[in-house]
């Protein structure tokens, strides 16, 4: 998954774009919850992606 389909999947489900630093983009929710997404070029390696999918509790459907 590249970045900004993350990014777009993290928006779905209430997750706000807070600021950013350096090659790292931080979001949050109202529950004052913190997701750190690289913005890279490249994908995202599988255990980064699951990861971050876990701690912004959203499941995908494989």
């Amino acid at each position: 998954m590249k970045p900004r389909e993350l990014v777009k999947l993290l928006n779905e489900n209430g997750y706000i774009f807070a600021r950013q630093s350096g090659s790292h983009a931080i979001f949050k929710n109202p529950l004052s919850k913190i997701i750190v997404v690289p913005m890279h070029n490249r994908d995202i390696p599988k255990g980064t992606l699951t990861g971050i999918l876990k701690d912004a509790e959203i499941e995908i459907k494989q």
